[in-house]
């Protein structure tokens, strides 16, 4: 009798490869917009394909271990996206003197190793006896039970995919500027009949478009703040005599100036604003944390739970582990001195296993992780107690952004294999042995995206939430001009984020910091999503418009990290 086959060497393989470039691809987007997605269906959807189209093998769960692995490498890039490109705004503008990579590359694994160790002590209690929810992990083993609709579903994946980078490469070839209303990636739809200093236009991007065709209604105040913004505030502000005299309406100063003088840091500040209490709210859950803890080690007594878990010496291993590498971090950084070592650790530790119950938590009930508000927090935290050493924020940042990511994305996975019937311990054993590797690729793919292009409002990759931390950073160690911007900013953000809407305060900000012309696209992507579920439905929106538009994400993204690639080398 053959054994049901669970972990393999084939599985393994696919699902490092597939994460590599889920990792790659969405790293590109969260430096796009300030947020990253999901990719567990995608490795799900193209798992099947290639373990049963093309090997003529693979059960549901040994699929549900390609895509834990596939996810926990992407998973891991996502905060190193957030807090990476920080860095070198800092060291560009000169607040750091020094660009400590190899610290943050092992205070990332150190991360990543942490984040787990934390939250797997906490499985049973979160997903069998409390039953939390986690949506994006019902929603995969969904797409694992789907059978043969995977294939449909990989055609249409693959089509995207073609169709995103063939419009890529147009773009970076110029093939599109022989057009005068073409600028860049830039369609301008004002056409020289309105003023400049409405920012009309639309980003050609299939990207951005297939951002806001998966997002749907959700995305709806994210097109509606931007809308506000540059068709009410920026028109506002010039009706009214703020915009000095010397700014012609007819060219794009009065819009930079808007932009940068206004817009921009009322967005920085919404963002910090809606995170804090995003924060506020998060910390509600504490109760039910510390409950969750004691509930936990009574579970922990009972032995025959013990053989589903990683055994408690895998664990000790890991945290040693981990414990290396994080003091290798602080080690390497040649501004950090002992007395602030030790504050590191004590404060780094403590916050972190907060962070983490918490955000596991947020994920079980809601599906939204706190992430920006928590690396806010950490950033806060070490300029408060270590003198405003700059080097100690960004570390910590870079270990807890990292951490939580993979405490969220080890629960849904979880829930998933619960779901589909796969052996947790195989699930956390292979998570805790390759999240590292998406750590590596993300630092690789944001240094070559420095290289190439760099990061900020005037590049084509603005990093929002990298310059949000930055802004937090110079706010507090300087007088910034633009400091009443950023208070008026974190009020509205404080109001949003009360507001009983999913993400209203974090979309807010974003729109308020983006060009128009991105929202503008990311708006056309929600209303056809709304058109086509109203026209045909939900079967449409599931087997069709989502797998195209993750394959618009990821041909978009391959071809621009590609392109950057050829300009470093």
């Amino acid at each position: 009798m053959t054994a049901y086959r669970e972990l393999t060497v084939l599985t393994v393989i696919v699902g490092i490869c597939q994460g590599i470039i889920l990792n790659i691809a969405f790293v590109y987007i969260a430096l796009k917009l300030g947020f990253s997605l999901g990719g567990s269906a995608i490795a799900a959807m193209l798992g099947y394909v290639i373990l049963r189209g093309i090997f003529r093998r693979g059960t549901i769960v040994e699929n549900n271990l390609n895509q834990t692995i596939a996810s926990s490498i992407n998973n891991a890039g996502t905060g190193v996206a957030f807090v990476l490109p920080a860095v070198f705004l800092l060291y560009d503008q000169h607040i750091l003197t020094h660009l400590p990579l190899i610290p943050l590359l092992f205070a990332g694994i150190s991360g990543a190793i942490l984040g787990l160790i934390l939250i797997i002590p906490l499985r049973k209690q979160l997903i069998e006896i409390e039953r939390l929810h986690y949506p994006t992990g019902v929603a995969v083993a969904t797409v694992l039970q789907s059978g043969a609709t995977g294939f449909a579903k990989a055609r249409w994946l693959g089509a995207g995919a073609a169709l995103g980078g063939v419009s890529k490469v147009l773009l970076l070839t110029g093939g599109l500027e022989q057009f005068d209303f073409i600028n860049g990636e830039d369609l301008d739809i004002s056409f020289g009949f309105l003023p400049a200093y409405f920012g009309l236009g639309v980003y050609l991007s299939p990207l951005v478009f297939a951002a806001g065709l998966l997002a749907g209604r959700s995305g709806l105040p994210f097109f509606v703040v931007g809308l506000v913004a540059w068709c009410v505030l920026s028109p506002m502000t010039v009706a009214v005599g703020w915009i000095p005299p010397q700014f012609s309406q007819t060219d794009t100063s009065q819009l930079n100036f808007i932009y940068s003088e206004l817009l921009k840091p009322l967005g920085i500040g919404t963002l910090i604003g809606a995170a804090l209490i995003e924060m506020l709210f998060s910390f509600t859950v504490l109760r039910g944390v510390i409950k969750l803890i004691s509930h936990a080690s009574q579970a922990k007594r009972d032995s025959s739970t013990q053989a589903e878990e990683l055994p408690r010496r895998v664990l000790l291993q890991a945290s040693l582990v981990a414990a290396i590498c994080f003091l290798t971090a602080v080690w390497l950084m040649p501004d950090i001195n002992l007395t602030q070592t030790l504050l590191i650790s004590v404060i780094g530790i403590v916050w972190l296993f907060i962070a983490s119950l918490i955000v596991a938590q947020c994920m079980g009930h809601t599906d939204i992780s706190p992430l920006s508000g928590m690396a806010l927090v950490s950033v806060t935290l070490m300029l408060l107690f270590v003198d405003g050493s700059v080097s100690a924020a960004v570390l910590l940042a870079m270990v807890v952004t990292v951490a939580i990511s993979q405490a969220a994305d080890m629960m849904q996975d979880l829930k998933t294999g619960f779901l589909v019937g796969s052996r947790p311990l195989l699930q956390q054993s292979v998570q805790l042995s390759v999240s590292w590797i998406g750590i590596v690729v993300a630092f690789g793919v944001v240094w070559v995206l420095w290289q190439s292009s760099g990061f900020g409002s005037d590049t084509s990759l603005p990093a929002p939430q990298a310059t949000t931390l930055v802004g937090i950073i110079d706010a507090m160690q300087t007088q910034d001009a633009n400091l009443d911007k950023f208070l008026l900013g974190g009020l509205i953000g404080l109001v949003l984020g009360a507001v009983p809407i999913s993400g209203l305060g974090v979309l807010s900000g974003l729109a308020l910091y983006l060009p128009f012309s991105i929202t503008f696209t990311y708006g056309l992507g929600v209303f056809a999503h709304i058109w086509a579920e109203q026209r045909y439905g939900l079967d449409l929106i599931e087997q069709r418009l989502v797998p195209l538009a993750a394959g618009l994400i990821i041909g978009e993204a391959l071809v621009g990290v590609g392109d950057a690639l050829r300009q470093v080398g």
